[in-house]
């Protein structure tokens, strides 16, 4: 039997050249490649896992605007192990976005962008933006409620680009209103042009590490010299190198299995994302906001003054991107080690911070109404019938409880008003409903003079308790 098979896979391997496609495996790499260099591996792994289980999502989806909602919650509630795909596809994306994210950190970290890995930087940086804008595209594919607002706003943003600001939004909704077309747009560049760019890069980029070989962990006073590098490094491999197979590998073996297995746990345990309600763009009580990722910049487009809101949403991400191209152009040479770089430490500590918390901030989102405010309990009214009673219920019933907190009930996105009556008098309050304000509408219009004096009636009782030694 083993001289059948050892047969058989000589014949396949001289018609095939399977050998000679494994050969890339057996590269001498640096033997103090360690646990640091499992990134990039478990990176590749994740976008396997991605392409997988999009392509048996693939077999059930259809990109319609009329069925692709009912094709979700069928292929979440009925289809054979569909929501155990679903989940598989949104934890693989976040462990791809969070493994190349850590890659990218280790990489700049080492200098391991440095002469001669300039443009292995360059394709990673591509990759990763890639890999965010098949992150947003994923997201919109859910075509609920949330995922149709996501697109007004994208296109409602590209629209403020000078010069090609209106066709880009036009091309986002598929023409000048969102529907069929949209769908259909966004799920040909999330299945076939995305991908096909991926794998494309993927190539490049394993392409390169082949050609420049896996850079080795920096050493303190040990710069990159371009003259004298090529010549050390491959006096470092004869020396010290290793195959990357099977004796360097086995790390990302151990790493990419456990990936694995806690995507695996994820999807089965937890599911999918919960789908918001169909899709309906009539209806204005949404909260449209990216998967977890992209968190941190809906954070900091929220917060930005609005007077320079268009600016930021434009250039933010172009010079991000640049000065993260830049990097090995103008710092190509010198010293890799981070003890000799306290500015790298210092880059990538404050860019997790920043992203944290920016991330905290978006999660909470202060900024946005609370749509799902509940009506205020009779504790907290203080009544049981006559004007304040009427006027809390309209309070509830207008939306005002969405942007206001009445003893930290609703929402966050204008004043509190738990104590309104100790700094606004019957008239002010009035004007103010009538009239409006900052980021808050009039509802002169569409309030009867009743109902306007229940509502007051309810924000004269808001008032701070009078402690006992007050009262004395």
């Amino acid at each position: 039997m083993k001289r059948l098979f050892k047969t058989v896979w000589l014949w396949l391997d001289d018609r095939i050249g399977i050998s000679v496609l494994l050969k890339p495996m057996k590269h001498i790499a640096p033997q103090d490649a360690k646990w640091w260099y499992v990134f990039g591996t478990a990176t590749l792994i994740a976008f396997i896992v991605q392409v997988a289980s999009g392509v048996a999502l693939a077999f059930s989806f259809i990109p319609s605007s009329s069925q692709a909602y009912e094709t979700l919650v069928f292929i979440t509630n009925s289809a054979p192990f569909g929501r155990f795909l679903r989940g598989l596809h949104y934890y693989g994306a976040s462990a791809m976005v969070l493994m190349i994210g850590a890659h990218m950190a280790q990489t700049f970290l080492f200098g391991s962008y440095k002469f001669p890995r300039e443009m292995t930087w360059t394709t990673g940086v591509l990759l990763l933006g890639f890999t965010l804008a098949m992150g947003f595209t994923g997201q919109l594919l859910r075509w609920d409620q949330t995922a149709a607002w996501s697109v007004v706003v994208a296109a409602e943003q590209a629209g403020r680009i000078p010069l090609i600001g209106d066709w880009l939004a036009r091309f986002i909704l598929g023409g000048n209103t969102i529907g069929g077309a949209t769908l259909s747009r966004f799920f040909a560049i999330h299945v076939f042009v995305l991908p096909g760019i991926m794998f494309g890069f993927i190539g490049l980029h394993l392409w390169l590490v082949l050609r420049h070989g896996i850079s080795e962990p920096p050493t303190a006073g040990k710069p990159v010299n371009p003259v004298t590098y090529r010549k050390e490094y491959e006096e470092l491999l004869e020396k010290s190198g290793r195959p990357f197979w099977p004796d360097l590998a086995w790390r990302d073996v151990i790493f990419g299995t456990a990936l694995i297995l806690t995507i695996v746990l994820l999807a089965f345990i937890i599911g999918p994302p919960a789908l918001e309600k169909p899709p309906d763009p009539s209806v204005l009580d949404a909260d449209p906001r990216p998967d977890w990722y992209l968190l941190w910049y809906f954070a900091l487009l929220a917060l930005i003054p609005v007077r320079i809101e268009g600016y930021v949403m434009i250039l933010a991400p172009v010079l991000i991107g640049l000065t993260i191209l830049m990097i090995p152009v103008l710092n190509h040479k010198g010293e890799r080690a981070a003890s000799r770089r306290p500015w790298a430490i210092a880059v990538v500590c404050l860019s997790v911070i920043m992203i944290g918390s920016l991330w905290i901030e978006g999660q909470q989102s202060p900024w946005s109404p609370n749509f799902q405010a509940l009506p205020l309990t009779e504790k907290v009214v203080g009544a049981t019938s006559g004007p304040v009673f009427q006027g809390a219920q309209l309070f509830h019933d207008k939306a005002c409880l969405n942007c206001h907190l009445i003893q930290g009930h609703g929402g966050r996105r204008g004043p509190d008003l738990t104590y309104i009556a100790d700094k606004l008098t019957h008239d002010n309050m009035v004007i103010r409903i009538v009239n409006g304000g900052n980021n808050m509408p009039a509802f002169g219009s569409s309030l009867k003079p009743q109902e306007v004096d229940a509502l007051v009636a309810f924000l004269e009782s808001r008032k701070r308790p009078i402690r006992p030694q007050d009262q004395s």
